[in-house]
């Protein structure tokens, strides 16, 4: 091993976002790295913003921020800011500006230098609560941002939840995402502070069809329905906002739900093998559906066997299929995370850092989740312990700025 990886891998990316600590970093940050391509970048600029069909790349930083001022001048400033350097970093550049002299910090913090963009994307979104009348967007503000209700199921707590902005770093290298988020909220102190972060180290779907099934901390794989970038017609349907919006700002835009979800790992690896496969609904080891035999058979939710459902009324997979759901469906681009152990009960603290994207969550995650959260048997495992909501505008062409429409 190089001295290079080695100091890297030592330096960790969750000792804090500028000061907000992240537990579990050195356990994240020790795992294999996935391979990041020289010279690898996904384009910033476009009609929708990158980080959503993107295809989902191995490591995450999320962090939500809390607007400090009340100046609404100075937020759209940093704004601009934010935007010139997210498409800097994401073409593996550093983050432009700054002083020529040596006696002032450089314009950036300096841990990616020498690395490749690793397909860094940067994806903001904007919270309910910075329509709140501070910086007069009240009326500007979606119906389809509406505060997520309590949910069945939830357990969240308040310094997990919320915040005004979102931002969410993807890289197949996990000092280039850090490098992201870390510079975003350099560049905007005084004007925001973080609220919280959530690192991710190991994608938990498939957001394109040339990627493979990953498996969650469960073991089972993640997100085989999942919508695809490549499907056009289903993000039409399903992800990017149209006309049917009430707010011209957020056409071809998308919300984003982002829930902290603990996995009870102790209690899930006491249970037998045919337990775990039919409150999933699928074979831990192929993945397929307990109908099927290979992992993309369509489930047969049908068929039955000595006069009950071969896949069981309460599996998970079956509870969260369009079949079952009025053809709802969203794009999921979740991680697996670990913050090390719990501090009261000694168990550890690790589970999916749930993010999908949808055109109204209303219609699709609330109705969702208020199914899952009352007949899932997965419920038995899980705590939603976060909860947070974004409108994810549109995406920038070269010489705009996020949130350009909006502030207009």
């Amino acid at each position: 091993m190089s001295t290079r990886i080695s100091r890297r891998r030592l330096l960790g990316i969750g000792a804090g976002v500028t000061g907000a600590a992240v537990t579990g970093a050195v356990l994240a940050t020790h795992l294999p790295r996935a391979d990041a391509d020289a010279g690898a970048e996904e384009p910033f600029h476009g009609e929708h913003q990158a980080g959503i069909a993107t295809p989902a790349q191995d490591r995450l930083v999320f962090a939500a921020f809390d607007v400090v001022t009340s100046d609404r001048g100075e937020l759209r400033e940093m704004l601009r800011e934010w935007t010139a350097a997210a498409a800097a970093m994401a073409a593996g550049r550093a983050v432009p500006g700054g002083s020529t002299n040596p006696l002032a910090p450089p314009a950036d913090t300096g841990e990616a230098l020498g690395l490749p963009a690793a397909h860094l994307t940067v994806t903001l979104g904007f919270g309910p609560t910075l329509f709140d009348g501070r910086f007069g967007l009240a009326a500007y503000r979606p119906a389809a941002l509406a505060e997520l209700p309590a949910l069945p199921g939830d357990q969240l707590e308040r310094a997990r939840s919320g915040g005004d902005l979102g931002v969410q770093a993807c890289a197949n290298d996990p000092v280039v995402a850090f490098h992201a988020v870390r510079n975003l909220a350099r560049l905007g102190r005084g004007t925001v502070v973080v609220r919280w972060s959530q690192l991710g180290f190991g994608r938990t779907s498939s957001t394109s069809r040339s990627q493979a099934t990953p498996r969650n901390l469960m073991g089972f794989k993640d997100g085989t329905r999942n919508v695809v970038g490549e499907d056009a017609a289903a993000m039409d349907a399903h992800v990017w906002v149209g006309d049917e919006t009430d707010q011209s700002w957020m056409r071809g835009g998308s919300y984003l739900v982002a829930r902290r979800i603990r996995m009870l790992i102790e209690a899930w690896d006491r249970s037998s093998l045919r337990d775990q496969q039919d409150t999933i609904g699928r074979l831990k080891t192929s993945g397929a559906p307990l109908t099927g035999r290979a992992e993309h058979d369509v489930p047969d939710f049908v068929a039955a066997t000595h006069g009950s459902p071969v896949i069981p009324a309460n599996a998970h997979i079956r509870l969260a299929s369009p079949e079952e759901n009025d053809g709802i469906r969203i794009l999921r681009r979740g991680y697996s995370y670990t913050d090390g152990m719990d501090p009261v009960t000694g168990q550890l603290d690790a589970g999916l850092f749930f993010l999908a994207y949808q055109k109204d969550p209303r219609t699709q995650f609330v109705a969702l989740q208020r199914r899952l959260g009352v007949h899932d048997a997965l419920g038995e495992y899980i705590e939603h312990t976060g909860s947070a909501l974004f409108a994810c505008p549109p995406g920038v062409a070269p010489g705009q700025a996020w949130g350009e429409a909006l502030f207009a």
